[in-house]
């Protein structure tokens, strides 16, 4: 069975690829499939979108989907949702926040459990995204679970990784020097058409006054709006971390 599985794989079958990343979210011999994986040749994109819940992530990707199959990319999404203490699946379903055409062979999604005390993400998350990119997306995002300052587990496993914060947080932002903050490859601040976006920047780009901190670009995104959209994925292209450094 697993043979076959292998081979409508290679043939860009995504029934087969959906089997196999439930495979790999089981641990189900996870060394002898991703050993028999071939790799079309090509690497894809991959970037994380993070943040607290209620920031708007997963409407921030849907919106993302269309700019980029707008642009010819396609596009995969592993979006890890909150552990069902029922059922051991997602909780919430993060796809059906994410609206794609159905029949838009370019697009795939799909929701992973993410146990507490895993960072936010689901396990055997590296062995899913080799999975998802041997099957030949040019652009594969991860969403996280709703994560805290201290949950930077994601990092490891993406090209670049995006923060997301919003208005409307508290009267003091207080953030800590170390973690997601500083870990963050560009910062977004989300639904920026809301009152209170620009204190939110300056607050942020005060608590980046740490070595190296400055640099990391904060950029205003509305997805009410499609403010930012387009300047977070250049901007994403531009911060490309160097692959050898992409933990799997």
């Amino acid at each position: 069975m697993r043979d076959s599985l292998l081979e409508r794989f290679h043939r860009g079958d995504r029934l087969a690829l959906s089997r196999l990343l439930s495979y790999a979210a089981r641990g189900k011999n996870l060394g002898d499939i991703l050993q028999q994986i071939q790799p079309i040749g090509k690497r894809s994109l991959v970037a994380a979108v993070t943040g607290s819940g209620g920031v708007g992530k997963s409407t921030l990707i849907g919106k993302s989907i269309g700019w980029l199959r707008q642009h010819g990319q396609t596009v995969a999404v592993l979006a890890c949702d909150p552990q069902s203490p029922l059922t051991g699946g997602a909780l919430l379903g993060d796809r059906f926040r994410m609206p794609h055409e159905p029949t838009d062979d370019g697009v795939f999604i799909r929701s992973l459990a993410a146990a507490a005390g895993q960072g936010a993400v689901a396990s055997h998350l590296g062995a899913m995204v080799r999975m998802v990119e041997a099957f030949g997306f040019d652009v594969i995002i991860v969403e996280t679970a709703g994560a805290g300052q201290g949950e930077t587990a994601v990092r490891d496993f993406v090209d670049v990784l995006v923060l997301l914060l919003q208005p409307e947080t508290g009267d003091d932002l207080q953030w800590e020097k170390a973690g997601i903050l500083e870990v963050a490859d560009i910062i977004g601040i989300h639904k920026a058409d809301m009152p209170g976006s620009e204190r939110v920047v300056a607050q942020v780009r005060s608590a980046l006054e740490f070595p190296g901190g400055g640099t990391i670009p904060i950029l205003p995104i509305s997805s009410k709006t499609g403010q930012g959209i387009e300047e977070l994925w250049k901007t994403i292209t531009q911060c490309l971390r160097r692959r050898g450094e992409r933990l799997r």
